[in-house]
């Protein structure tokens, strides 16, 4: 195996973890090679990882640039592919071309996704892949997830759900083998920091980048700026929210969303949890096609 962990790391694993991570690879060696959705976040990195232990130079990464995938993103997640002398490719995936994106329905998800599985099930096709796989794990079946949808359609492997691992697995495993993403943050498309029915365009969501990129030199590890027309609410861990207080870090914070055109700037007390925007009932009433 090419990655940065030590030779042998599989010994010595707890059982059940053990267990788990056996039958991932097992699943991975019987697909016999993939194309991996690979976007440099917790989830897809462990997956490449697994999959580069089990089928080795017949897993090829792809990561999708457009403008809801931050730089940030994308300069980590080639950086770990070239550490690992992963096979890695970027293909463009602009879903502000995609009709009906823009304007931000629930089902936002499901066009994204549709668009970049078709691109990867058509790499699969050309060069002799057997499998596209992505980094779905067995809690993402718990909240509103469109995107299900469109890897059911299009035969997406889903190794991490099939094999019962979960985010807490993911993380566990990732330390033991020393992967960079394991103590990494929660990323999901900078299209989600919109609520739904808002039209999002290339300078709504650079401006959300410009921001989250303020939280991210001042190191906080979760966060996500929510737009709300003029406002700005800022999601941060509970264990985080004392530090936006601190004088240098709020008048910084502040002056660079008012630089980047909020007029006001607000903190959710309740700090980061995932699919905020989904709370209120807004998914409710959805036609069961659209469920995870």
């Amino acid at each position: 195996m090419r990655s940065s962990a030590e030779p042998g790391r599989d010994a010595g694993l707890p059982p059940a973890l053990s267990a788990k991570w056996e039958s991932l690879l097992s699943s991975l060696d019987a697909l016999g090679s993939s194309v991996i959705a690979f976007s440099g976040g917790v989830d897809s990195t462990f997956l490449l990882y697994a999959a580069l232990r089990a089928q080795g130079e017949r897993t090829l990464a792809v990561t999708a640039t457009s403008p809801t995938y931050p730089k940030s993103e994308r300069d980590e997640a080639e950086r770990i592919a070239r550490e690992w002398k992963a096979p890695h490719r970027f293909v463009e995936s602009n879903e502000l071309e995609i009709p009906g994106f823009s304007e931000n329905p629930p089902d936002r998800c499901y066009h994204c996704k549709k668009e970049l599985f078709a691109i990867l099930s058509g790499i699969a096709r050309d060069e002799g892949y057997q499998a596209v796989c992505d980094g779905t794990n067995s809690d993402d079946t718990v909240d509103f997830r469109p995107g299900r949808r469109a890897a059911k359609e299009l035969g997406v492997r889903s190794p991490l759900l099939e094999n019962g691992i979960s985010k807490e697995d993911i993380r566990a495993l990732s330390r033991i083998f020393r992967l960079p993403t394991a103590d990494k943050g929660a990323f999901a498309c900078l299209s989600s920091r919109f609520p739904y029915g808002t039209t999002i365009n290339a300078e709504k969501l650079r401006r959300v980048e410009a921001c989250e990129e303020i939280l991210r030199g001042f190191g906080f590890r979760q966060f996500r700026v929510r737009v709300h027309e003029h406002v700005a609410r800022i999601e941060v861990g509970q264990e985080e929210i004392p530090r936006l207080f601190e004088p240098q870090i709020s008048e910084a914070v502040h002056g660079g969303f008012r630089a980047n055109g909020f007029l006001y700037v607000a903190v959710d007390l309740k700090g980061y949890r995932t699919g905020s925007m989904n709370e209120g009932g807004v998914v409710a009433g959805l036609p069961p096609d659209l469920a995870p």
